[in-house]
């Protein structure tokens, strides 16, 4: 549990992330205890993905069904269970300039890191997913505007993302891009690029820029180089759903061998004392011990 006493250290550390050479990678997690997971794994940074909250919130596909206070309710559970940067997926601002104003501020007081946006229209699609639709250039550019006017002098860092990919080709993407950078984004994201060519030809229009290539098992994107993006200018690698889909084939798996359990119990996935570990119970009793007077 973090210290709610100190102010957050999240955008500052991802900004001394970004500064580096190397790709972070920032799992997805669909919940606080996923977010934890990820910490406790290692990583520098975890993603809050919009697929995996809807599924885990909505038990529903990623096309648009969430709202922005849930959205950021979930990014402050996050803050609230991990002590790394929490990156959270903001859609498509759910609305026009204004509503990203109110979007950007109810992040940004949810304690995220970074926040990205992107320019589809409303109701939007998960970035992997066919049929995608985008607004006008000019609209979005709008919108960055909206972010920079909220964010005041914050340093939660944005990120301008750009679905024109599948729509409109790679070229009209990269110059979308670069209008977003050019109306204040810190960061730069193009999704479901189709190969490892086309996330060169990325890097390489924007090589000063950071950027974030999004990795999705059985999605558009190939598993990338991950030492060739870092020299390209990539900072940031989203794994949205490896623990959505790891989590969801182990849960059914295990439904099914209770299902069909006859006369033996089936040995545990895991202990009960280990998952209490992991969801920090030992900690909540030193606080616990801490607190209450003697008798």
């Amino acid at each position: 549990m973090g210290d709610l006493t100190q102010p957050n250290p999240g955008p500052v550390r991802l900004r001394e992330l970004l500064a580096g050479d190397a790709l972070v990678v920032a799992p997805g997690a669909y919940d606080a205890l996923t977010a934890r997971l990820v910490e406790q794994a290692g990583f520098d940074a975890v993603y809050l993905t919009g697929y995996g909250a809807t599924a885990s919130l909505l038990g529903r596909p990623d096309i648009g069904l969430l709202s922005m206070s849930e959205m950021a309710d979930q990014a402050r559970r996050f803050v609230g269970a991990v002590a790394v940067p929490v990156i959270a997926d903001a859609d498509n601002g759910y609305g026009g300039p204004l509503n990203v104003v109110r979007t950007v501020r109810e992040y940004a007081a949810a304690g995220v890191a970074a926040l990205h946006l992107e320019d589809q229209v409303i109701p939007k699609k998960c970035g992997h997913m066919e049929d995608k639709r985008v607004i006008p250039t000019g609209e979005m550019v709008e919108k960055v505007h909206a972010m920079v006017e909220a964010r005041g002098s914050r340093d939660v860092v944005l990120i301008a993302r750009s679905d024109a990919r599948a729509p409109e080709g790679l070229d009209s993407a990269l110059e979308r891009v670069g209008a977003y950078r050019d109306a204040g984004a810190d960061v730069l994201f193009i999704d479901a690029l189709q190969d490892e060519e086309e996330a060169v030809t990325f890097g390489e229009a924007f090589p000063e820029v950071p950027k974030v290539i999004n990795y999705v098992e059985g999605g558009k994107t190939p598993f990338p180089d991950v030492a060739r993006l870092g020299e390209l200018g990539y900072r940031l690698m989203f794994a949205s759903l490896t623990a959505l889909l790891a989590a969801t084939g182990a849960v059914r798996e295990r439904l099914a061998a209770l299902r069909d359990a006859t006369a033996a119990q089936p040995a545990p996935a895991l202990a009960f004392d280990e998952f209490n570990e992991i969801v920090g119970l030992s900690d909540v009793r030193r606080l616990e011990a801490r607190l209450t007077a003697p008798a």
